[in-house]
């Protein structure tokens, strides 16, 4: 089982899952980094009433395992249904990795 589908079940799992989106974005950081960078949108009733940081301290406890191992980075997006909703569905493309590894000096 790859990264991405560990990542997908465990949340999936765990929470009331409306909408999941997981990209592999390590192709957009310098280095060597594959499967180790990640941009998730979650959708789900689940984050009804937390806080941005309560919702980040659910999916950190869930992908605890992948965050200390294998996931180096993990932006998150997390809504409820409504909130979704709002944003048309999506989501601001993330920015190309500015540099800062060893093999760029």
């Amino acid at each position: 089982m790859t990264i991405a589908e560990t990542i997908e079940n465990k949340l999936r799992a765990e929470l009331a899952v409306a909408h999941l989106q997981l990209e592999n974005e390590s192709h957009m950081h310098s280095g060597p980094a594959t499967d180790s960078h990640f941009k998730l949108v979650v959708v789900s009733e689940g984050f009804a009433g937390k806080r941005l940081v309560q919702r980040h301290q659910l999916i950190y406890r869930v992908l605890a395992d992948e965050l200390a191992g294998p996931v180096h980075a993990l932006a998150m997006h997390l809504y409820t249904a409504e909130e979704w909703q709002a944003r048309n569905a999506e989501v601001m493309p993330s920015p190309n990795c500015l540099g800062g590894s060893k093999a760029d000096q």
